[in-house]
C-alpha cells in the first residue's frame, strides 16, 4: 500500500471513531497491565467478566497478594490457562511493590522483566497508559496488516516494525486500536466484511467478499 493510501486508510479509521479504547475493562494502569496479561488466548469479554469479580476484590498490588494464588485462580478460573496465568498475577504483583513502589514502570525492559509480561503486553500498556507509540500486534493485526498490504511482514515484529515506520506520526498513537477493532470486528479472520468496509477501495486483498 502506498503513503497516500495508507494516510487515507487512517484518516477514515480516525473519522468513524475519533477517540478509540480497548475493550477491556480497568481502573487503573495497575488493572489494565493485569487485564492484559489475562487476555492472552482469551477473548476480552472473557478477561471482563473474570477482572470483574478480580479487581473488586483485589483492586491494587497489596490486594492482589493478600488474596493470593487461589484467590486469584479461584476469580479467573473460567479463562484459559488460568493456573499459570494465577501465578504471574501473583507475581508481577510482588515485583511491582518491590521494585516500583506498587506503581506501573513506563519503560520496556522493566515491563518485560515482571512475570507473565512479552512484547506484546508491554505495548499495549506503553500505548495506553502512557501514550508512547507503540504497536502490539496481535493475530488480528497481523492479519490485516498482511492482508491489505498495509504493513506486510513474516512475524509480528517485523510486522510491529513496519507498521512503526509506515503510519503517519500524527495517527501513530491510536493506530493500534484502529487496527484491533477494525480486525476484529470487519476484516475478519474466516470470512472479511468487505461490503462493510470503509477503507475497501485502499485494500490491497485480492479475493474481496461481496
Amino acid at each position: 500500500m502506498k503513503r497516500e493510501a495508507i494516510r487515507e486508510f487512517f484518516r477514515r479509521l480516525h473519522d468513524a471513531n475519533p477517540n478509540p479504547q480497548t475493550e477491556l475493562e480497568y481502573a487503573s494502569p495497575y488493572q489494565l497491565l493485569v487485564a492484559v496479561v489475562l487476555s492472552a488466548q482469551a477473548t476480552d469479554r472473557s478477561v471482563n467478566l473474570a477482572t470483574r469479580k478480580l479487581f473488586a476484590l483485589a483492586p491494587t498490588p497489596e490486594a492482589m497478594v493478600s488474596l493470593g494464588e487461589e484467590g486469584i485462580a479461584d476469580c479467573i478460573k473460567t479463562i484459559g490457562l488460568f493456573r499459570n496465568k494465577a501465578k504471574n498475577t501473583l507475581a508481577l504483583s510482588r515485583l511491582l511493590l518491590e521494585g516500583h513502589g506498587g506503581e506501573v514502570p513506563a519503560g520496556r525492559e522493566a515491563l518485560e522483566a515482571l512475570p507473565g509480561v512479552g512484547r506484546k503486553t508491554a505495548n499495549v500498556v506503553l500505548n495506553t497508559v502512557f501514550r508512547q507509540p507503540a504497536m502490539a500486534v496481535d493475530t488480528h493485526i497481523f492479519r490485516l496488516a498482511n492482508r491489505t498490504g498495509l504493513a506486510p511482514g513474516k512475524d509480528v515484529l517485523e510486522v510491529e516494525k513496519a507498521l512503526l515506520r509506515r503510519v503517519p506520526k500524527d495517527y501513530l498513537l491510536d493506530a493500534h486500536h484502529w487496527l484491533i477493532l477494525h480486525g476484529r470486528y470487519v476484516c475478519t479472520a474466516r470470512k472479511p466484511r468487505c461490503a462493510e468496509c470503509g477503507v475497501r477501495d485502499l485494500c490491497l486483498f485480492r479475493d474481496k467478499t461481496d
